[in-house]
């Protein structure tokens, strides 16, 4: 049925209910001149005359009787449906797509487990990929997201959290190796570092400025892969603070500069901003990083 059709059925309906065209015009907003136009022309389409017309308004025929009960189950199903939707807007419930940058697994996870045990209706599907996911095209519901604001447009981008990286070296490493005194010695070290030579965190690049490429000697495409080695004693490298809290025993080889901070940002699109379940969880997180390192 066209959108015209289904008008002029909806304005036929509100005649025989009101009886007059100009009560059912008033309920639906228009002119009276477009009730009836849409009658007559329900009419001619279905060659059957649905109202009697006198001089006291519009009385229902047989037929515009039957539309008027079909048409007022209709209503009601509708109203239902409007009462289940508004009641649904206000529940945690279904699927929760979060995407994310790699590394924040050991942050994330456990919060997003407990805002699931707060939700048990919740479906959650957390992906860490290097590609940049959609949200105009619904890819998901929530990006985290590091580095210069988004600028994506109909995105609504909130600041999250400042993530310091420490550079830092396991006890492995100083037992075998010493601790250099500070960057005039990193040639004589060992470092574990990103696969990519275009990785654009700012720890990152400053450690491809700093460490002579054949001092790199262990590099890896996973943060947490990186994070691991340094534990390990494979070599000298980076680690959030999180994972430097993890592990007290780490030694950091130098104060942390302010050029290895990463600002991570809160991402939705506008369609779904508002949702119940997306409201809740960037609330949940926002106040889960208050108690962060700053």
């Amino acid at each position: 049925m066209s959108t015209s059709n289904w008008d002029e059925f909806r304005t036929a309906y509100h005649v025989a209910r009101f009886g007059t065209v100009s009560g059912a015009a008033e309920a639906l907003g228009v002119h009276h001149a477009t009730v009836i136009r849409h009658v007559d022309a329900l009419e001619s389409r279905l060659g059957v005359k649905l109202f009697q017309r006198h001089a006291r308004g519009y009385t229902a025929t047989e037929a515009g009787e039957d539309l008027l009960k079909v048409g007022q189950a209709t209503d009601d199903q509708f109203s239902h449906l409007v009462s289940r939707i508004r009641g649904r807007g206000t529940e945690v419930r279904g699927d929760l797509v979060v995407t994310t940058v790699a590394g924040l697994s050991g942050l994330l996870i456990p919060l997003i487990a407990r805002f699931q045990e707060a939700h048990p209706a919740l479906t959650v599907r957390y992906m860490s990929d290097p590609r940049l996911f959609r949200l105009e095209y619904g890819e998901a519901h929530v990006a985290i997201r590091a580095g210069a604001a988004p600028q994506e447009p109909d995105n609504i981008v909130q600041p999250f959290a400042l993530i310091a990286a420490r550079l830092c070296a396991a006890p492995a490493y100083r037992d075998r190796h010493g601790l250099p005194a500070g960057p005039q010695d990193f040639a004589g070290h060992r470092f574990v570092g990103h696969a990519s030579d275009t990785m654009m965190a700012p720890n990152y690049r400053w450690l491809r400025g700093a460490v002579p490429a054949d001092a790199m000697v262990f590099r890896a495409s996973e943060v947490d892969a990186i994070e691991a080695a340094v534990v390990s004693g494979a070599g000298i490298g980076f680690v959030s603070d999180w994972t430097r809290a993890a592990h007290p025993e780490l030694i950091e080889v130098m104060p942390p500069l302010a050029d290895w901070d990463s600002r991570l940002w809160l991402v939705s699109h506008v369609d779904l901003h508002r949702t119940s379940k997306v409201q809740s969880f960037l609330s949940f997180l926002k106040e889960a990083a208050r108690s962060w390192p700053k």
